[in-house]
């Protein structure tokens, strides 16, 4: 079955920023005050970080303090619904991301639509994934493992750091591509998921490539290929799942920043230029390139049209598999 591919239009990244926030005068004094960063995950995970260097890059251009908040919950939706309940006034900002375009089919109830109480400002990065098993795995290629898992009809595990989160859902991508089956095992978090397969309690983990690069190159675990669409500057030496085994396999995790949907046009406008300067600064970069994550600037109308596609990937997905949020 072919799936669909996202579309990130690079080509549009010059672009001015789009009328997708409602209009009205005020931008000029943007910031006078503090400006609060909605980040819907606890520290110590992959968006956390992130966040506080683009932060700590926004404060020093506005001369005003980025104050980071953790709101995390329900795979993203607490911090989210905090955001889309916030004042329009450009002081609350939410650092949204991958996460939105499947949560509203794992988590049904959700009391808000990323697609309309969000208004998208730009696509600030995005990472791969890794693919890892046990050193005591029989496979050694992507291919192999394609072959084994065929030959192990319903024996095989994949571990994820929880339901719905990027490991588990690049497994759910990669089983339903390459036509086979495994057998889901959710963990608390990535550390208890990556201790089990480097024991060989469970037979394969997508892990972020930021996370789980490291316990590949000292030996713990064997890295097979990454989920991305092209090979990442850093992990160079590893292929790409599609060019090893699964033609047309992508999955890269992202983050942006989104407004409350009826901030003012200009203020907007402000914070998308002053994020794309945020994001050419070589010292931003820097730290980006020190976790593993690529910086991916967008125009407005790209990173609507970026979760338009994943929400067209991963609603059929989620359905057919019938996944439950936690």
């Amino acid at each position: 079955m072919k799936l669909p591919r996202r579309n990130f239009l690079h080509s549009l990244v010059g672009a001015a920023f789009s009328p997708v926030i409602s209009r009205s005068a005020g931008a000029q004094a943007y910031p006078s005050r503090f400006v609060r960063l909605i980040v819907p995950f606890p520290p110590g995970g992959s968006a956390d970080p992130i966040a506080r260097v683009l932060g700590n890059e926004l404060s020093e251009i506005w001369g005003q303090q980025v104050v980071i908040e953790n709101k995390g919950g329900a795979g993203g939706n607490v911090g989210a619904q905090a955001a889309v309940t916030a004042p329009a006034d450009g002081y609350s900002i939410f650092f949204g991301g991958a996460f939105m375009a499947k949560n509203p089919f794992l988590y049904p109830s959700s009391a808000y639509n990323p697609a309309t109480d969000l208004a998208p400002v730009a696509k600030v990065c995005e990472y791969a994934n890794i693919m890892v098993v046990p050193n005591s795995s029989p496979p050694k290629s992507v291919r192999e493992f394609i072959d084994y898992a065929k030959a192990n009809r319903g024996k095989i595990t994949f571990a994820s750091s929880g339901t719905g989160a990027d490991p588990h859902m690049s497994a759910e991508l990669f089983q339903r591509s390459a036509g086979i089956q495994m057998t889901h095992v959710p963990y608390r978090g990535g550390g208890p998921a990556l201790n089990d397969v480097i024991a060989g309690r469970v037979d394969v983990y997508f892990g972020t490539l930021p996370s789980t690069i490291s316990l590949a190159r000292t030996g713990q675990v064997r890295a097979l290929a990454v989920t991305s669409a092209q090979r990442s500057a850093f992990a160079p030496e590893l292929p790409t799942i599609a060019e090893s085994g699964l033609p047309g396999y992508e999955y890269s995790a992202w983050y942006a920043l989104y407004l409350p949907a009826k901030t003012p046009t200009g203020i907007g406008r402000k914070l998308y230029a002053d994020t794309i300067g945020a994001l050419a600064h070589p010292r931003l970069k820097q730290r980006f390139a020190e976790i593993a994550t690529e910086v991916t600037p967008s125009t407005t109308a790209e990173l609507a049209a970026l979760l338009k596609s994943d929400m067209d990937l991963w609603g059929p997905i989620i359905k057919a598999a019938n996944i439950k949020g936690e």
